[in-house]
Formats: structure tokens, sequence, C-alpha cells
């Protein structure tokens, strides 16, 4: 392990302090997931993945690449690639300004560097990963391709046909995680469109099916490092991970409503009392 477990949590830390920070400075945004998905996203980028944030290129060449499928979370992602050094973490004063490149969903046209795909119309994710999947085959690149999927998503048609297509066409270099909070910007996903059994759904669709507990260091860290000592062996993999929603918040744990609300001034100081700054605000 590169990072001691206190440094990853000091990290996630204030990551969800920037989070809230730039969702009540817009106005706008979507809290909820992206708190969920913080401890995730720290491990990912700090312990797991070999990436180069000094040298970004769209092809990443032996580099492990990470996609975002739920791109309505980009505030999670965007405070974890300014932490890693992608962009000035100056710039996470600019979320969803006017002409600014950090918007709501990410796109390619802003050209931010560590965005690959632009992704905000739910679904469409796993397709993406599976044509980077296969372009490092065909390169002989041995790196490792990563996807986040919101719970909600995986009600999209799309997401089946493409791990269908996966499994048949042996992606084994592909680690899919899916952010299972149970919620959706409707309400629960099994009041929604109920999921049924996800690991049996993966598992019949051929998929190597993991789960863990995204808020447990150890679990995320012991998990994905499983995961990666099972790529090669023809299969794609899945992690199921549970997570609250709202994660680090007490007033917005578990509740669908911070979705997509923003916090007003009042909450977010309330907010960040409960989050201790770290590394610094922006």
């Amino acid at each position: 392990m590169i990072m001691e477990i206190q440094q990853l949590q000091a990290i996630a830390t204030q990551v969800r302090r920037d989070i809230v920070r730039m969702v009540s400075g817009a106005n706008s945004g979507h809290p909820g997931g992206s708190l969920g998905c913080a401890d995730f996203l720290t491990v990912l980028y700090f312990e797991m993945m070999k990436h180069n944030p000094n040298h970004f290129s769209m092809d990443g060449k032996e580099e492990d690449l990470f996609f975002l499928s739920n791109g309505h979370i980009s505030p999670v992602w965007y405070s974890v690639l300014a932490r890693s050094g992608y962009f000035p973490i100056e710039e996470l004063a600019t979320f969803r300004k006017l002409n600014a490149r950090l918007q709501g969903h990410p796109s390619t046209d802003k050209k931010i560097p560590g965005v690959r795909m632009a992704s905000g119309s739910l679904g469409q994710g796993l397709s993406n990963a599976i044509g980077a999947a296969l372009t490092k085959k065909l390169n002989h690149d041995n790196r490792t391709v990563y996807t986040l999927h919101g719970d909600g998503e995986l009600q999209e048609g799309q997401i089946w046909e493409a791990a269908m297509y996966a499994a048949a066409n042996k992606v084994d270099n592909l680690i899919a995680t899916i952010d299972y909070n149970g919620r959706q910007i409707d309400g629960d996903v099994e009041d929604v469109l109920s999921l049924g059994d996800l690991n049996g759904k993966w598992q019949a669709f051929g998929w190597e099916v993991l789960e863990m507990d995204g808020h447990s260091y150890p679990d995320l860290i012991e998990t994905l490092s499983k995961a990666k000592s099972m790529t090669g062996n023809g299969k794609p993999i899945v992690i199921i991970m549970k997570t609250e929603m709202g994660q680090g918040v007490d007033y917005m744990v578990g509740s669908h409503k911070w979705h997509g609300v923003a916090p007003n001034v009042e909450q977010l100081q309330q907010a960040l009392i409960q989050l201790e700054e770290t590394l610094g605000d922006y």
C-alpha cells in the first residue's frame, strides 16, 4: 500500500468539503452521489490506478483509464482530478459557471485533463469503456480500464447490451463498479424499478462479481486489488459497491432528496462543520 489509510481518509474528507462548496457556490449540482463515492474515487486515484496527471493524453497508453458513466456526480470527480494534479485546485471555484471547463456533466469539448468521454446521458459509459479496453488489447497494452455507474443507471437497456457484449468477447481487462446506494432522483431504486438479484444478474451475463463496502478503506483496497488480480482470465469483472448517498453530511445521508439539490448558505456551514479542512480549501 502506497498511502496509509489515514492519508486516504484525509484526502476524501477534503474532497467531500470541495463537493459541498462547489455545489453550494453554483447553487446547482448533485451532492448526494458525489459524497457517497468520495472514498472509492480517492482510493482508485491515489492508491490503485497507474496514471500520469502531469502528461495527460486521450489515448492513455500504458496507463489505467477511468470512465465516469454517471456523469452527474462530476463534483467528486473534478475534486479528485484536481487533488491528483490534473488541473489547478483553484479551478474548482468555476464549477458550473458560464463558459468554464467544469460544467455540470463532464465533456471532452472542454478539454479537461483526465476526462476522456462526455457523460451525463446515462447508460453509455460501459460501451465506451469496452471500446477502450479492446483498444488496449489490440495495442498489447496490459493496463486496466475502470468504470463507475449508478444503480439507477442499470435501468438503462444499453448497459445490459454492453454487459452481454463484454462477456461474449472476453473483455477481461475491464473492472466496472456499481454505486449501489439504493437511491435515484425519484426515490428508492426498489420503488422506481427494482434491480432484483443484481449479483445473480451479472453472473448470468457472464461476469465475475465481487461486492464491497464503499466506505471501508480496508475493504475498498482489498476488493479492488482482488479485482485487479482477476483480470486476464477471460471474464470482465463487476464490483457491487454498497454506499450511502450523502455520506459525511448527517442531514444528507440516505436521502434521495439530495440527489440533485444544492445546500444553501446555512446548510453549507452545517456541512463544513462536519468536514475538516485537511488539504486546504481552493
